[in-house]
Parts: C-alpha cells; structure tokens; sequence
C-alpha cells in the first residue's frame, strides 16, 4: 500500500497539469509539426522518437520520485510508476502484431500508418483513463474481512480480502499459462473481415472498398461513405480494448489504490507504441521468445494478487522481477535468432 495519505496528489496538483500539458503539446507535435505531411516513417525517425517518449517516461519518473517521495525519504511511487510503465510496455508489444496484421489486411499504405495509429492513441487515452480510475474505485469498495485470513501484522487489524484483486489474479495466472502455451507464430495472415469492429462499421456506415487519400470519411456519388482506413481503426481501438483486459488487471497489482501512478505510467508506455511499431515491425522476430517472458509475468503478479492478504511484495522487489524477467527473455530471443 501507498505510505502517503489517499489525497496526497491533492497537495501537487501543479504535477498533474505538468503531465497533462506535456502529453498535449509533444501530441501537437508529433501531428502537427513533424508528421504535418503524410509520409512514410523511417527506421531513424521512429527510433529517435522512441528515445524520446522513453526518456519523457524517465524523466516524468524523476519528477514523481522528488515530489511525492523524496520528502518522505521513500521510493514507493518511484518503483510502482517503474513497475507499472515496464508491465503496460512488454505487454504492449502484442499490439504490435496485431497493427501488422491490420495494416496488411486493409492494405494501408506505409504513408497513412501514422495516422491511424495516431487517432488509435487518442482513443486508448481515454478509455484506459475510465478503465483505471473507475477499477481504483471498485477496489476500494471490494475488501472483505474474513476470520480465519488473520491478523496483519502491519495494521494490527484483521487480514483482509480484494474479491476484485483476487479474481483479477485467477485471471492473469491462465493468462500466463495461455501465452506460454501460444507458438511463436501463431499470429498468420488472420482473416479479420468477421471481426466485431469490422462488423460494426458496416452496420452504421457504409464502407467503401477505395482509399482518398489518408482521409477516414469519403464521398462518392454524392454518398457520404468511410474508408478502409476507418475501418482499420476501429479494429485497433476494439483490440486495444481487448488487451486492456490483460494489462490493466496487471498494473493493479502494482498499484491497487493510486490511479495517478497507474494512468500516468500507462499512458507514457502506450503513446511510445506508434513509434515503436515503425522501428519493430520488420524485426518482430527479436521479440520471438517474448511471449514466454511475459508468460512468467503474468504467472508472477496474478500469484502476488492472490497472496496479497498475507504478503505484499515491495515495489522495488516487483521492478527487478519483471525488468529481470524481460531482459532474460530478449536475451533468449536475440541468441535464437542468432543460432537459426
């Protein structure tokens, strides 16, 4: 649990505008100044801009550490909004799939992937912040005292159970298993033509099968018609949506009573996606032992919610598991590859 008061952010609301306005003006300027024109993104550019949503996330980790932690002399948030940042980014990486297969379904040019991708943020931004904030308040209405868990020797008052934690925990325990289990190239072509969001715009709109340009709505024939791109955009947000499932039961292990740690950490990892699919998607086998990596995180933080009434892990102790666990499994993955 978090050893500052539950409205400590109440005292720094300065640091939740400096995230908010950081987020809105680098989001201008990646779609407003340096993709303004439509083109295609280059290994450089989108490793540049992966540097720099990684070192803003760093940077923002800094600033949450000398303003909630420093004055306490603790590293609790530091190491949660870590934890919290590396979970949401190694389980992100199976977005990245996913956008491969959109895009060559659809067949969206190399020029317009920006674009879609770009809106697809905008939407994870706002549903991930109803998601987290609306689970933060269902947890805190879901603790249940029963006898015979004990006493806690930290409060001193009955050990207490999280129904939602604790279903939260079965779920990611055959999560975990079901990703050890899935093989390295499971993914294949995937025919996405019977996929609820392709279904939906065809129910609401009608679709046409040309593309103008890197626009999401068209007229032709006097009839107001989407293209393949908005198409493909409603297959990301509903994936997104769907991975939310898996990741954001996650992060709540790290942080089950602070939203501001969970949402900010969790966005800094899903805006650095777009540039990470441009410098990734030719080289997706790097990543090909991923899945057992992410596998064993899973296994780990659904264990550490089920035993969360009788043991907390420290955050520092969750940071190096994970970041240990990543590391080992790109590790694998690299001397593979090398050895085919």
């Amino acid at each position: 649990m978090n050893n500052l008061p539950e409205d400590h952010m109440i005292n720094h609301p300065w640091l939740i505008g400096g995230f908010a306005i950081a987020v809105v003006i680098m989001l201008l300027l990646d779609l407003g100044v340096f993709n303004k024109k439509t083109h295609t993104i280059s290994n450089k550019e989108a490793l540049n801009w992966t540097l720099v949503w990684i070192a803003l996330s760093m940077v923002f980790s800094g600033v949450v550490y000398w303003v909630l932690d420093k004055p306490h002399g603790i590293t609790d948030n530091f190491s949660k909004y870590q934890a919290a940042y590396w979970i949401e980014k190694a389980l992100s990486v199976d977005n990245l799939f996913v956008f491969i297969l959109v895009f060559k379904f659809f067949r969206i040019p190399k020029d317009y992937q920006h674009k879609v991708l770009f809106w697809g943020i905008l939407g994870a931004l706002f549903f991930r912040a109803i998601f987290i904030f609306a689970g933060v308040e269902l947890i805190k209405h879901t603790y249940i005292t029963l006898p015979f868990l004990g006493i806690d020797p930290e409060t001193g008052g009955p050990r207490q159970l999280n129904i939602i934690l604790f279903v939260f925990g079965i779920f990611l325990i055959f999560a975990g298993i079901k990703s050890a289990k899935s093989d390295d190239n499971e993914e294949g072509e995937g025919d996405l033509s019977k996929n609820f969001g392709v279904r939906l715009v065809h129910k609401f709109f009608k679709v046409s099968n040309t593309f103008d340009g890197d626009k999401f709505f068209t007229v032709q024939n006097g009839i107001k018609m989407v293209t393949p791109m908005f198409v493909a955009l409603a297959v990301i947000e509903i994936t997104d949506l769907v991975f939310a499932v898996d990741s954001i039961p996650a992060i709540f292990a790290i942080a089950p009573d602070d939203p501001f740690i969970l949402y900010t950490s969790n966005i800094f990892a899903i805006l650095g996606l777009r540039s990470m699919y441009f410098l990734l998607a030719n080289s997706m086998d790097l990543f090909s032992k991923l899945h057992y990596g992410l596998a064993i995180i899973l296994t780990f933080i659904g264990v550490k919610m089920i035993i969360m009434p009788y043991y907390h892990f420290p955050s520092t102790v969750s940071l190096m598991i994970i970041g240990g666990v990543l590391t080992l499994s790109i590790i694998w993955s690299l001397l593979s590859r090398q050895k085919e």
